[in-house]
């Protein structure tokens, strides 16, 4: 009986203590942050630069971060939060996520068969890959099953992303071992679908429409929105007017007007 006695008068003191630690070293909860998180699409995907939804309404609440940075939330949650935080929202341009590769088996052939765990990730350590362009997209679809949202499929060994189901929030981005996906404005349609950084002769060897350097696209940009720089040619989007020119003159097609369109009918 003495026993059972001491236990409960431990259990007694220690419940009195931890209900006063409790009190005494709890942590002040900020009730700016708990609202921003509510509106949050709690997608934890990091796009908009921090750990988290929960880090994330915090600097919107300590005032470290400003709304728009939320791509699956788009303008409705930034919209929100500005409500909130009572601050003005900029107009957000909504992005989608593009593969820089055009490398389908007619254009860009396999170099050797492999046989091996089905993974982006393990393919790339034999050789940089199994297909003849070691840039370009390697088919086993890490990107897709790594996709919250099921907007990416592969055809023709070939990652393809409809930009309608994508909410930018830039998983696959991260998941890609060879960087060949990123984010670019949604209603933007002239994209260059090639990542090779190799010389022209060695480019074209390995690739039917893959990016030369020729500089075409270059010299022909009258609003000086595309360079090519070793040898590959890119799209400055904040200069772009989207006027098709450079994907006119590309002589191998590696630069496309209406990429998005194209992929989101390939899915």
């Amino acid at each position: 009986m003495a026993g059972i006695i001491l236990v409960a008068v431990i259990a007694i003191i220690a419940g009195v203590l931890l209900s006063f630690a409790s009190v005494v070293f709890a942590v002040p909860v900020n009730e700016l942050a708990v609202k921003v998180r509510e509106v949050l699409p709690g997608a934890n995907c990091g796009a908009c630069g921090f750990a988290g939804c929960d880090d994330y309404a915090a600097a919107l609440a300590d005032g470290r971060a400003e709304p728009g940075l939320c791509a699956p939330g788009g303008k409705d949650v930034a919209a929100e939060c500005g409500e909130i935080l009572g601050k003005s929202v900029s107009n957000m341009v909504r992005k989608a996520a593009l593969v820089h590769c055009n490398g389908v088996c007619e254009n860009s052939p396999t170099k050797y068969d492999y046989d091996g765990v089905d993974s982006c990730q393990a393919v790339k350590l034999m050789f940089s890959g199994d297909g003849s362009c070691a840039y370009g997209c390697l088919g086993k679809g890490d990107c897709a099953k790594a996709c919250p949202e099921k907007a990416i499929v592969l055809h023709d060994n070939l990652a393809m992303i409809d930009q309608d189901q994508c909410v930018a929030c830039g998983i696959c981005v991260k998941t890609c071992p060879q960087s060949i996906i990123s984010l670019v404005p949604y209603n933007h349609q002239t994209n260059v679908l090639c990542m090779n950084k190799d010389k022209g002769a060695q480019a074209m060897k390995v690739c039917k429409v893959s990016c030369i350097g020729c500089m075409k696209c270059q010299k022909t940009c009258q609003h000086d929105a595309i360079h090519v720089t070793n040898f590959l040619a890119s799209i400055d989007y904040d200069k772009c007017v989207d006027c098709g020119e450079c994907a006119a003159v590309c002589p191998k097609g590696a630069i496309s007007k209406g990429a998005l369109e194209q992929q989101k009918e390939a899915v």
